[in-house]
């Protein structure tokens, strides 16, 4: 299959590039920073861009989509604002702009995260997040058939435990590797409308 694979520079994008390609996939890679296109993904004018210039795809996988991360407290309106831009709207542009660009029989997959059903102190807005992410999908899944779309919600990163350990106590990890094959679920099933939860 040609899959577009959006977030392709980060750790999550490089470890879902490595599981696709390895099944045979030709990835085509777009990110902020890099890969085969530049996209940002909190502009939609840059997603109209991207699509034309790839062309005719089977699929289309995200790994991407930041969040502000402080108490409840601290957070401010642009903080929630551009959580949703970057991770829910954007998302949400990549599906809506590529219904035509995407195989009548392809799929789309999106990320989310354990903090849509685990909420953790400072995570109030990646919960936010990640909670439209899974409901969008759940309401895509009925109006785009035969295309599919699903979601993958993992834990902490065994690999960011150094960095985000702290945040998550008492959270299990879950391996890159394990996060990419749930990726390679969604787009060789015949699944649709899935939330795949990781750890």
């Amino acid at each position: 299959m040609d899959i577009l694979l959006v977030g392709a520079s980060g750790k999550l994008g490089s470890a879902v590039n490595r599981s696709l390609a390895s099944r045979g996939h030709n990835v085509i890679t777009a990110s902020r920073s890099g890969g085969d296109f530049q996209l940002d993904l909190t502009d939609p004018a840059s997603i109209a861009d991207l699509y034309p210039n790839v062309g005719k795809i089977d699929a289309v996988v995200s790994a991407a989509g930041v969040t502000a991360f402080k108490p409840i407290r601290e957070l401010t309106a642009a903080d929630y604002t551009a959580a949703y831009t970057s991770k829910v709207l954007g998302q949400i542009e990549l599906v809506r702009q590529g219904l035509d660009q995407v195989a009548a029989d392809g799929s789309f997959t999106l990320i989310t995260g354990i903090l849509a059903r685990e909420p953790i102190v400072t995570g109030a807005a990646a919960s936010m997040a990640g909670g439209a992410v899974e409901a969008f999908v759940r309401a895509a899944a009925i109006e785009i058939a035969p295309q599919r779309i699903n979601a993958v919600s993992p834990s902490v990163f065994t690999e960011a435990l150094d960095a985000y350990g702290d945040y998550f106590p008492g959270f299990p990890a879950v391996p890159l590797a394990e996060v990419g094959q749930a990726y390679v679920r969604s787009v060789e099933s015949k699944e649709t409308g899935k939330v795949y939860a990781l750890g």
